[in-house]
């Protein structure tokens, strides 16, 4: 049994409507950053790793809910706080922000203090607690957006030696839509940006590259073929993508329901981590489709950038898209 067999989509055509929905949902992203400065002061949620505070987390002898604590914590401003390892462990991740007036180990002291006089029927450990400085989680920010850079960069320089320089610029291009599309959500749902979810958004570019080549290297393989050269180019890259769509499929299906069983019985401390890698999966499988395909073609119809003339002559033309 093959999925797809003999499948014959017309995916370029529609790259216009593909065009048109990513450009609406990255102005959604957009204008979730504005808002974010306007009201946060930064364009994104970041959590403690990156803002500098206190990270407590405590283990309560008696049932306990999140909201009882969250009440004991001030009600609508206590910081953010997590269960920890599912229900009914009474375990608690606080989540408290860095304030300029408080020293760092003075933060972990006030929430302690303030669980044990407004929850005075309670009894509680304080299993962990992790502290960040401010000028560390300045430092993880810049380290942050260098990793995402240098990735964009190697990405280019692979490609452009192990195909040609088409392919890398065509793959940078879906690489960099995918990453605005995440951040664009991170910024509208406000999740909190913590090192995991950085680390989230690299495997989103190792995924997302992964299945542009897989797409990449069959459009090559039909452009050597006899007769290539004769073909629409839309035609010819139709057909890759069609004859890699079962692969393409099973690989984000396979992933996507290892994950989503994740989200179900990973619990509140990878929930965030877990939604933004299956929201890359959906991303990158789109990309690969919809937008280094058809950015390849234009490319191609605008500046060329096919193999140089000595290869030309040394080998036969492999037909161009």
């Amino acid at each position: 049994m093959r999925l797809f067999k003999d499948a014959s989509y017309t995916f370029i055509e529609k790259r216009r409507t593909a065009y048109v929905v990513s450009a609406i949902v990255i102005a959604i992203g957009i204008a979730g950053m504005g808002y974010n400065i306007a009201t946060l002061g930064s364009w994104q949620n970041y959590g403690v790793d990156f803002l500098g505070g206190s990270l407590v987390q405590v283990r309560f002898d008696q049932p306990t809910t999140d909201a009882e604590l969250r009440e004991g914590l001030g009600g609508a401003t206590a910081p953010p706080i997590t269960q920890f390892g599912g229900e009914g462990t009474g375990e608690f991740v606080i989540r408290a922000p860095l304030d300029e007036d408080v020293s760092i180990t003075q933060v972990a002291d006030d929430v302690e203090a303030q669980i044990r006089a407004n929850l005075p029927d309670k009894t509680f450990t304080v299993v962990r607690t992790e502290l960040v400085g401010a000028k560390v989680g300045g430092e993880l920010q810049q380290k942050a957006l260098l990793a995402v850079l240098f990735s964009f960069l190697l990405t280019l320089v692979y490609l452009a030696f192990r195909f040609e320089l088409r392919f890398g610029l065509a793959a940078v291009i879906a690489t960099a839509h995918d990453i605005l599309i995440t951040l664009g959500f991170l910024a509208v749902f406000r999740v909190e940006i913590a090192l995991p979810t950085v680390a989230a958004i690299l495997t989103i570019l190792g995924y997302s590259l992964n299945d542009t080549i897989v797409v990449f290297d069959r459009i090559r393989e039909n452009m050597r073929m006899k007769g290539a050269r004769k073909r629409d180019p839309v035609d010819l890259v139709n057909q890759s993508i069609n004859e890699t769509l079962p692969r393409t499929v099973l690989t984000s299906g396979t992933t996507l329901a290892v994950l989503a069983a994740l989200l179900v019985l990973g619990g509140a401390v990878i929930r965030d981590f877990t939604i933004v890698l299956m929201l890359g999966v959906v991303i990158g499988t789109y990309s690969s489709i919809f937008v280094a395909s058809p950015a390849l073609i234009e490319i191609q119809k605008r500046w060329g950038m096919g193999q140089s003339k000595e290869k030309k002559k040394a080998r036969p033309q492999p037909a161009t898209v």
